[in-house]
């Protein structure tokens, strides 16, 4: 896809995100492949180039929680539960949600919930504000290689032409935490 865009710039990272591609940006920790979650095709080929099979479900990236709420069933949530979720957002932690039944299998897979997040990172919030809505989230990394840390791992992973948004990581060492909203369990260490 052609554009006049500098690459690594917000604009053609946009562009490429309208146009169904799959790009790489930094986050807390590590660099995240992602795509506009409604397209299922986008979604498909992110899997595809991830190896991932479908049912493990995606993680959903959001700049503020109004972007993650068309995906939720928020009913099944009491005041206590979104006040824990709340108070840890934005941040590097992921909560597992109960999904909205209009949610996408490309996104919940063999799951009634989803994951998300609302990030503090300014390239992931810019990114998300500017597109207008959350993206899906996930390692920047081939199966079996460590996820990229930087702009030139990813080009090394995914070729030199792979979108990438310029940009450095949050400095984290660790992956986002993953607690579930319902229960309060730990799923994944942060």
């Amino acid at each position: 896809m052609k554009n006049n865009y500098q690459p690594g710039s917000l604009d053609a990272c946009i562009s490429h995100l309208h146009h169904n591609a799959v790009i790489a940006y930094p986050t807390e920790a590590v660099f995240g492949l992602g795509c506009n979650p409604d397209s299922e095709s986008a979604v498909m080929a992110l899997l595809a180039l991830k190896q991932r099979p479908v049912e493990k479900g995606l993680i959903l990236i959001a700049a503020d929680y109004q972007q993650l709420q068309p995906y939720l069933d928020e009913t099944r949530l009491n005041a206590e539960q979104k006040e824990k979720m709340f108070s840890s957002w934005p941040g590097p932690v992921t909560w597992v949600v109960p999904a909205n039944a209009a949610t996408p299998r490309w996104l919940t897979g063999r799951f009634d919930s989803l994951a998300v997040r609302v990030s503090d990172h300014p390239d992931v919030r810019q990114l998300c504000q500017t597109f207008g809505k959350p993206l899906v989230s996930t390692s920047a990394n081939l199966t079996g290689l460590p996820p990229c840390r930087t702009a030139a791992e990813v080009h090394q992973q995914f070729g030199a032409d792979f979108p990438v948004l310029q940009g450095e990581t949050g400095g984290r060492t660790n992956p986002s935490e993953i607690r579930d909203a319902l229960t309060g369990e730990l799923i994944r260490q942060g």
